[in-house]
């Protein structure tokens, strides 16, 4: 099973499949990331046949034309899963990438084994301050590093823990690994465009998470943005929750909830339930 390309509307994305011992979990990254995000789940759980994509305007699909929007990820997926020949996965996606998962899976639910979400998916109600119109202000850190040249990795690698990864060692080498596959020629392979609108879509768009029935299983950290930090999901929406597992990290941040190894192993660990049912 090797995979290198997937034709979809607009082009072609990249998918890279990292072969195990267990049948394929279609893993889904988030808004400004890339397909090296799961190198940590990889390095905790190397038994898992992980099925990983770098999404439109992203990485080695950052020139896929057309607008980018959650219907048009879960097309793409779709796409992906057919040309695997499997008929349905298991999927898990990661922040923006597990809402992805909800709309793939609502738009194609015969596809879809199972989703293991990870701080995301679950509707949520935007932050505060967010509106439609400053989306691209709130996101402004994530954009900023599409409009700077990088003449090192590490200063990228710095810059990375300095915004938006706080809690993570900026002398991990797979944070170095994926940085090096945001960057060609010192420029960050990401869409300014795609990011605002998919996080338009995520927060203000229609869920349709109530639609889905198969089985649900649900991580979510215990902090936003660095320690002490408001999480993404506040204990109201927990407990609210009737899906088949939900479980918090505690003493992870929204990042760490995939970019750690100890996160990473509490995702695998999650993805072997899920291929156990």
């Amino acid at each position: 099973m090797s995979i290198d390309r997937v034709p979809v509307s607009g082009g072609s994305i990249a998918v890279q499949i990292h072969t195990g011992t267990t049948e394929p979990v279609l893993v889904v990254h988030g808004v400004s990331s890339q397909r090296k995000l799961w190198g940590w789940l990889r390095a905790e759980a190397p038994h898992l046949t992980l099925v990983a994509p770098d999404l439109r305007g992203r990485g080695d699909s950052v020139d896929v034309t057309g607008p980018s929007a959650l219907a048009q990820h879960a097309d793409d997926l779709k796409a992906v899963v057919d040309t695997l020949g499997q008929g349905a996965v298991h999927v898990c996606g990661m922040s923006m990438g597990a809402f992805v998962a909800v709309e793939f899976a609502a738009r194609y639910p015969s596809a879809v084994k199972s989703l293991v979400l990870v701080d995301g998916g679950v509707p949520v109600a935007p932050p505060a301050g967010l509106t439609r119109e400053n989306v691209e202000a709130v996101f402004g850190d994530k954009i900023a590093r599409t409009q700077q040249h990088w003449n090192a990795v590490e200063d990228y690698v710095d810059f990375l823990v300095s915004t938006s990864l706080p809690l993570l060692d900026s002398s991990d080498p797979l944070l170095r690994t994926y940085a090096e596959h945001d960057l060609a020629d010192g420029s960050v392979r990401l869409s300014t465009a795609a990011v605002v609108a998919d996080a338009t879509d995520v927060f203000f768009g229609d869920s349709r998470f109530g639609e889905l029935t198969m089985p649900i299983r649900f991580l979510h950290a215990q902090w936003s943005v660095g320690a002490d930090s408001e999480p993404m999901y506040s204990p109201q929406v927990i407990e609210g929750l009737d899906l088949t597992s939900v479980r918090p990290m505690m003493g992870l941040d929204h990042a760490g909830t995939i970019m750690t190894s100890a996160g990473a192993s509490a995702v695998g660990a999650m993805i072997d339930d899920a291929l156990r049912e």
